[in-house]
Parts: structure tokens; sequence; C-alpha cells
């Protein structure tokens, strides 16, 4: 048939891109599990004084939200080139809307916010006391 190779190339971009995007959540995870754990003293001062646990959550998952926003950045006109090159083989060929780099970005950025609110939460939720005590 006429387009085999593409649809074998989306199979296999599809699974390996699924199997990318989990290896990514799980190493964030790990090191968002990292920074709490660094910051248990500061969360706890924080906590002691009189912070929320919404305030310290957004402590802690701003930084992976930057991270992930300065990625789409770099990534969004690499991925536009990219794609241009790739379309430039066929003889019908549609034009590449910004709207989806904003999708595929704000969907990264909703994965790193679920991926890291957990740990986030979790940290935030602790007993101050006796974070502080152990020293």
């Amino acid at each position: 048939m006429k387009f085999d190779d593409e649809k074998l190339t989306a199979s296999l971009a599809a699974l390996f891109g699924g199997l990318t995007i989990l290896i990514a959540c799980i190493g964030l995870f790990g090191l968002a599990i990292y920074m709490a754990e660094n910051r248990i003293k500061e969360i706890g001062v924080r906590k002691v004084l009189g912070a929320s646990a919404m305030n310290i959550t957004t402590l802690l998952s701003i930084d992976f939200v930057r991270l992930v926003l300065i990625s789409v950045v770099i990534a969004s006109p690499l991925g536009w080139w990219a794609m241009n090159k790739w379309l430039q083989g066929f003889p019908y060929r549609v034009s590449i809307s910004p709207l989806i780099f904003v999708a595929a970005g704000g969907l990264a950025v909703l994965i790193a916010l679920l991926t890291v609110s957990y740990q986030a939460l979790k940290a935030a939720l602790a007993n101050p006391v006796r974070n502080l005590r152990t020293e």
C-alpha cells in the first residue's frame, strides 16, 4: 500500500513516545522526591510560620514548571522544522498550526504538575515538628 511505511513509523513513534514519557515521569518523580527531601527543614519552617499546603506545593512545583516551559520553548521550533522537512516529501501537505505546539506544551506542563504534585503535597502535609526535630 501507499502509506505502509508511515503507518509503521507512526506505531513505532507512539510506542517509543509513550515509553519516553513514562521514563521522564519516573525521573521527574525521583527529582521531586530528592528536592523535597533536601528542603524538608525549609518546608517545616514555612509550615510553622503559617504557610498553607497550597503555598508549599506551589513553591515546590514552580521550579519544575519553569523547566518544562523552557524545554517547550526550545523544542517547539525544532519540532516545527522537523515536521516541515518531513512533510516536504508529500505532494499534498497541510500547514502546521501553532495551536498544536501550544497544546503539546500545555499537556507537558500538566503531566509534570501531576507527577510532582503528589510528592509536593506529601511534603506539605507532613508534620513540621518531626521534620524540624531531626538534628
